[in-house]
């Protein structure tokens, strides 16, 4: 409780944009931590400030305080952003600003301005004209205008259609939408039901094959998105740049002036975007939403999740810290808030190794780095946490130790220093593309097929689906099928000459069974793992939250079915999904 009450006689808590003005009243240097409501404040800084207070020793001259952005009007530029900002104040004038825990130069200008202040006071200097630092961006179209956020929030909703999840168009439409300048708030790839479809497309039920439509939705996956405007101005385009401009393009060919901004003439600009883009067809937008009952039927936890970004990153422990201090670094990883998604031992080679460490390659110690790293097996991890990028940034700090260790004793590099290696033990991924290309390197995907059987509710279902995301899988494709006795053999071929194979097509042929490609680093395993024992009895005893312990009833109808081995799976794949071309595929 001490040192809880230490440090909010620190760091005045402004959390509102009436304390704000009240601190803007301070003499002297007031240092602002701004923070997202996400991640707190960053208290990898508090030991250095608290360091500077007491060796300054200036409390009429020095102040420190942590100001929360997402409720101050003034503070509204910093929103959503994922580092770190640190403005100065001086007597009510902000004159700097540091993004990110850079703990050098912040204590460099805190000393730089307090000795300012205190000659100014000795009258042995005149108060500099400080130019005010501006909060928007200077490159922002919208600098020096008002801004304004409505009462209620407008969304709007695509849905992309199976066939275009199928043939791997998912990511060029979400790319193109977050170009004209909207924000994606929710997404999710799932089977719609035949209640949400009917739902969704209420205004075309009385087409005569609208009955066709609706199985068409509901036997495959679709995409959902659901997207904001943003603040910036949205595209609109005239009918004449639709019909002069379009016609010569080929089908999502990326076009810088389709995405300037201009005065929006429609309010279905989202829609018309599409149509100009020709990839229309794959999506259905419905716009201008302001009630989420209606979003929540296709994403029930949207009230929940929206907004929210949640970034996978890759982490690594060097084989020294891997090798002494492995739980107490999980321990932590995970009381920071972060999931740990996947994880691996692996040795890594020269050349890898040169790569992880590039920023230390001009150092005189690069090359006992590089031995080090290689002298036994190091610690992969797949993360997940709301802005999981900066934030891991915050916590692991500097990538030198004595650096970590003057400034931020607090960070996670100088907490896991191992005497005599003087880089940062842990390493984390520089942007979420860096993030990407690191997760593919050192988890290569694996294909496998799952099977869901006719004896599971349409609730179960969901359900089932539910756990398979949660665990890290990736459902690339999906179809729902009646398995008849030519289509059943295609899957369950290694048992079909066994003496039980009949009962097994009975209770396949009851009704419809949902057949997946899920996609995940060592898949077979552990799609196999979520799965538990083939009798729900046994599963019930050995893994009670495995799928089979929850949906299994008997030795037959034990909800869902996996291959064996790696080989098994790409076989039935290729029978199941003929068209299924695997990317990235895990060779070994």
């Amino acid at each position: 409780m001490a040192s809880k009450k230490r440090e909010i006689q620190l760091q005045a808590v402004i959390n509102n944009q009436s304390l704000w003005d009240e601190m803007m009243q301070n003499k002297g240097l007031t240092v602002i931590d701004v923070y997202q409501t996400w991640c707190g404040p960053c208290k990898a800084m508090q030991t250095l400030f608290r360091k500077l207070k007491n060796e300054l020793n200036e409390d009429e001259l020095l102040h420190f305080a942590v100001a929360e952005a997402d409720s101050i009007v003034t503070l509204q530029p910093f929103r959503d952003k994922c580092e770190p900002v640190f403005l100065f104040s001086v007597n009510g004038t902000i004159v700097a600003k540091i993004h990110g825990a850079n703990a050098p130069l912040v204590n460099q200008k805190i000393i730089t301005l307090v000795d300012e202040e205190r000659k100014i006071a000795a009258g042995e200097m005149v108060r500099p004209q400080y130019h005010e630092i501006a909060f928007v961006d200077s490159d922002s179209e919208d600098a020096g205008e008002p801004s304004y956020e409505s009462v209620d929030q407008i969304y709007t909703i695509v849905i992309i259609k199976p066939d275009a999840v199928t043939a791997r168009k998912v990511q060029e439409i979400k790319e193109k939408i977050i170009k004209a300048g909207f924000v994606i708030e929710a997404e999710d790839k799932k089977p719609l039901t035949e209640e949400q479809v009917k739902h969704f497309y209420s205004q075309i039920a009385d087409q005569p094959d609208f009955e066709e439509f609706v199985s068409f939705m509901t036997r495959n996956l679709s995409y959902i998105l659901v997207v904001s405007q943003g603040k910036e101005k949205q595209p609109s385009w005239d009918d004449s740049e639709v019909n002069s401009e379009t016609e010569s393009k080929e089908p999502w060919d990326e076009q810088e002036e389709t995405a300037r901004p201009l005065r929006m003439k429609s309010k279905r600009y989202l829609q018309q975007y599409l149509e100009i883009q020709q990839i229309s067809q794959f999506c259905d937008v419905e716009e201008n939403i302001t009630n989420t009952k209606f979003i929540e039927v296709l994403i029930p936890d949207f009230k929940k999740i929206r907004g929210i970004k949640f970034e996978k990153i890759l982490a690594l422990l060097r084989p020294a810290l891997f090798n002494e201090r492995t739980e107490d670094v999980l321990n932590k990883i995970q009381d920071e808030g972060f999931k740990i998604l996947l994880q691996r031992q692996i040795v890594l080679s020269e050349e890898e190794a040169k790569t992880l460490c590039k920023e230390y390659e001009n150092k005189d110690y690069f090359g006992s780095v590089i031995e080090n790293m290689t002298s036994g097996p190091s610690l992969a991890l797949v993360l997940v946490r709301e802005n999981g990028l900066g934030y891991w940034k915050q916590l692991i700090g500097p990538s030198n130790v004595e650096e970590a260790k003057e400034y931020l004793p607090e960070s996670l590099c100088a907490q896991f220093a191992i005497e005599g290696l003087p880089i940062n033990q842990l390493y984390g991924s520089d942007s979420l593309e860096d993030a990407e290309r690191e997760i593919q390197y050192f988890f290569p995907p694996q294909h496998t097929v799952a099977l869901i059987k006719p004896h599971v509710t349409q609730e179960q279902r969901e359900d089932i689906m539910k756990l398979i995301k949660e665990t890290g899988f990736d459902i690339t494709q999906m179809k729902e099928i009646l398995l008849t006795e030519e289509e059943a053999e295609k899957i369950y071929f290694k048992i079909k000459g066994k003496e039980f194979y009949k009962d097994v097509l009975d209770v396949l042929a009851k009704g419809t069974s949902l057949v997946m490609i899920l996609t995940k680093w060592n898949a077979v395993l552990d799609w196999r793992r979520l799965m538990g024992p083939t009798d729900p009895e046994e599963a019930r005893l050995l893994s009670p939250d495995s799928i089979r312990a929850q949906f299994g009833k008997n030795i037959l109808q034990n909800a869902v079915h996996g291959a064996s081995t790696m080989e098994e799976a790409m076989e039935t794949i290729g029978k199941m999904f003929e068209d299924f071309v695997p990317e990235n595929l895990e060779e070994n």
